[in-house]
Formats: structure tokens, sequence, C-alpha cells
């Protein structure tokens, strides 16, 4: 990869854990606790794939900044969200990294078992040629998105959480030269989950 650190830059969007607000859906068919603990295990796989990532990173809390986290700050900035809804959150978050100097930009969440480093390595290097990279996920949204300029569009009018999310951003960026990932898989429900080998710790009492 020919960047270096200081041109690009990693914002991760999380939800700060809190039992019976995170994972809600998933929550709904196994409970709270047990959607708490995969939260959690999630969180974790985050951390693994991106801290030796050599770009900034920035974590991006969704209430309040927290201290004594596994989000280590000697390799993770913290920084809190802010905005009306997802879309102008990202968007902010974007901004703010773009008036900041860097040049590459990519933004993920903090639960997606599926991702690994490579994935990220490869996205950074796609964007050294291409205008934006999505990482569609199975649901019909996305689990990664990166640009090298903003463009603010593909974050409004969405109906976040939703089937037409990837569709939609698509529609927004059809003149831009974007890249593709992988699809990867989102776990919002049991059935995401139910035969996955590594989530049966959760279920084996």
């Amino acid at each position: 990869m020919s960047l270096t650190s200081t041109d690009a830059l990693l914002i991760i969007f999380t939800r700060n854990p809190q039992l019976g607000k995170v994972k809600t859906r998933l929550a709904e068919e196994v409970g709270n606790k047990t959607a708490f603990e995969i939260y959690n295990f999630l969180l974790r796989h985050t951390v693994s794939v991106t801290k030796n990532l050599a770009v900034t990173k920035e974590i991006y809390y969704s209430e309040t900044l927290a201290k004594n986290d596994i989000w280590n700050p000697t390799i993770y900035n913290k920084k809190l969200q802010h905005g009306d809804g997802l879309g102008e959150r990202m968007k902010n978050a974007f901004q703010e990294g773009f008036k900041n100097g860097y040049k590459n930009i990519i933004l993920i969440g903090s639960d997606l078992y599926d991702l690994q480093q490579e994935d990220l390595n490869k996205a950074f290097q796609l964007l050294d040629k291409k205008e934006a990279v999505i990482g569609p996920a199975t649901d019909g949204g996305y689990y990664l998105i990166g640009m090298n300029q903003l463009f603010p569009e593909v974050f409004q009018q969405k109906d976040w959480g939703t089937s037409t999310v990837l569709e939609e951003t698509l529609k927004d960026l059809k003149n831009k030269n974007i890249a593709l990932l992988e699809a990867r898989n989102d776990i919002d429900y049991l059935s995401d989950i139910n035969d996955h080998e590594d989530f049966q710790q959760f279920f084996n009492y």
C-alpha cells in the first residue's frame, strides 16, 4: 500500500455496549443477555482485525466516550458521533477526516464477524485507483464504505437498516469510478449465526 498512516484513515462506528440496547433484533430471539455477550464478542473481533492496520484509526462512539474499554487509546483515537440520524453522523465523520487532511477514508461498523484485515487492506489499496469502495452486505446494506473525496449524497435520504440502502447508494455513485468488495453477512438475526461454529459457545450451556 503506497499510503502512509498520515494519509489513510479508518473510522469505526460503534454503539456503546449497554445491556438491552445492542443487537436488539437478535435479542428478540435470544434474549438481551446473550445478545449483549455476542455483541461484545463481535467488538473483540473488530479490534483483532483493525489494530495492526498501518493507518490512522478512529473509534466513534454512539453515546459517550469510554475510557477503560477494549479500544486501546494508543491505537484508536476516540471520538463521539454527532448529527441527527446515522447518515448525518457518517457524513460528519468523513467531513472531519477530510478536513484533517486524510486522503483515503474508510468507515466500518464494529460488529461484522466476516470482516478480516485483508479486506481492509484491499479496500485501502483500491482507493488509490477508485473514487469510492463499497463492501455490500447480504441483507441489502453495506458493511464498508470508503471515499477519497466526500460524496454527501450517499448519506442523504436513506432508510437506514433496510434492504434498499446498497441499491440507493450505488445509484448515487453511478457516475463515479467505484469498486465493490466481496459481499459479507451481517449479523442481525439468530439465523445469521445458527450454523456458525464460533457462535455455538453462546448456546451450549
